[in-house]
């Protein structure tokens, strides 16, 4: 099987776990369960509070306009609305769209969020922007062709603008599977979903040699990149007391941006822009770039 770092995938063709994967995961149906299973619970608490130190230091705070990809249930919307963001939330999913709908109505903003139906692959038409801010987090790994969508994150990025990318980290997952005992699965790296059911195995996990690869080929920066969840996930419990969350939610933020720590995030977060001409670059951290695995 060749490396994924080495190919992108075309649509219809194999990811990571040899299973053939012909169209992208959408929500419907999966509302309530994404809302219990992430949001309601200890990652959800953790993954917004590991996002938010990185986000405030490295956004701008202008109240510039800011597009939502796959914006979900709309908390990534909220808080940028908070902020004084103009926000364009893009979800492909009506269910989720609406409930997205009712936690913005519940959030008080002096900033409106726009919400469209729309998939990645069709806001290069309804948002082309150029955008000086988009968000797009845990959407890659649902899509049947991941390169192709960074692709089109790039062409709608204003060239002083961000990206905000957040992936589902395949490495995680493979050593999640070995600590869980599945070590055949592992050995065999079938790691990613098919998109069947209820489950909520992304069908194209991601590895950080993937992205750096990808940017490189169109023409985008990596400035940072974070591990997201690095230790929750590896506790026998689960759901510790407001206490142990406390002091676990100190440990991932002291850790996101260190090596080796931030390789195992369940999710890895990105800092992204379009590159500068040559020989008026700022200095990068080595780790970030030019990296293959």
């Amino acid at each position: 099987m060749p490396d994924r770092a080495d190919s992108d995938a075309p649509v219809g063709g194999l990811h990571g776990n040899d299973v053939p994967v012909v169209q992208d995961r959408i929500f419907d149906g999966l509302a309530d369960k994404f809302a219990s299973s992430l949001y309601a619970s200890a990652r959800g608490h953790i993954r917004l509070a590991v996002l938010t130190p990185l986000l405030e230091q490295a956004l701008p705070a202008d109240g510039s306009a800011a597009l939502d990809v796959g914006g979900g249930l709309g908390q990534m919307s909220a808080w940028l609305a908070a902020r004084g963001h103009r926000v364009t939330l893009a979800e492909p999913s009506a269910e989720m769209l609406a409930r997205a709908r009712e936690t913005l109505a519940q959030t008080p903003s002096a900033m409106p969020v726009q919400a469209l139906q729309a998939p990645l692959q069709a806001l290069g038409e309804l948002a082309p922007g150029p955008w000086p801010l988009v968000v797009c987090h845990a959407v890659l790994e649902w899509l049947a062709d991941p390169a192709a969508g960074l692709r089109q994150l790039a062409t709608l990025l204003a060239p002083q603008g961000r990206l905000s990318l957040m992936v589902f980290n395949r490495d995680a997952l493979r050593f999640s599977n070995v600590v869980k005992g599945n070590l055949d699965k592992a050995l065999e790296d079938r790691l990613s979903g098919t998109g069947q059911r209820q489950r909520l195995t992304p069908i194209s996990p991601l590895t950080h040699a993937d992205i750096v690869r990808w940017c490189q080929a169109c023409g985008l920066e990596i400035e940072r990149v974070a591990g997201v969840r690095i230790f929750h996930d590896y506790l026998r419990e689960r759901e510790p007391s407001e206490a142990d969350l406390a002091k676990l939610i100190a440990l991932e933020r002291r850790y996101c941006e260190t090596e080796p720590h931030w390789r195992l995030g369940r999710y890895l977060h990105y800092l992204i822009r379009p590159a500068v001409p040559a020989g008026s670059e700022p200095p990068r951290d080595p780790h970030l770039q030019g990296e293959s695995r």
